[in-house]
């Protein structure tokens, strides 16, 4: 069963493991957790059957008109099943106090976020992939 918490004292960096696929590097479970606990706002889907991380997203935020959910993430063994737009839903859930919450996704991603409201906007990134210090892959 998985089951969402918002409790980021629940997880450790044993639970974080499989994350990023595509991506040039990995951050470290380190890295990952230390990210989560920082956040304005993160969601965890945990598998209770494994004691797993199934997915994650997280938000930023300045708590008064701006957000950023910069990371949202499921394992490839529970893709199709829903636990993205569960993460989704919970983390936007209260934000129509915000004047904006930006999401930054690759094109073929923009009609999964268009399905919570979201609409593609002009936007810039600068990335520097040195930063992401854990294993290679």
């Amino acid at each position: 069963m998985i089951r969402f918490t918002d409790d980021i004292a629940e997880v450790d960096e044993d639970m974080l493991s499989g994350f990023f696929v595509g991506w040039p590097r990995s951050p470290s479970p380190a890295q990952h957790l230390a990210v989560l606990r920082g956040s304005f706002r993160a969601v965890v889907a945990i598998d209770d059957a494994t004691g797993r991380a199934a997915g994650f997203v997280n938000m930023i935020s300045d708590g008064v008109l701006t957000a950023s959910i910069p990371w949202l993430e499921v394992l490839p063994a529970y893709q199709g099943q829903g636990v993205g737009t569960e993460l989704m839903r919970r983390v936007l859930a209260g934000t129509h106090e915000f004047y904006s919450v930006d999401l930054l996704c690759d094109a073929p991603l923009l009609p999964y976020y268009a399905r919570f409201g979201m609409t593609a906007v002009p936007g810039a990134a600068l990335r520097h992939p040195g930063a992401l210090r854990g294993p290679a892959g």
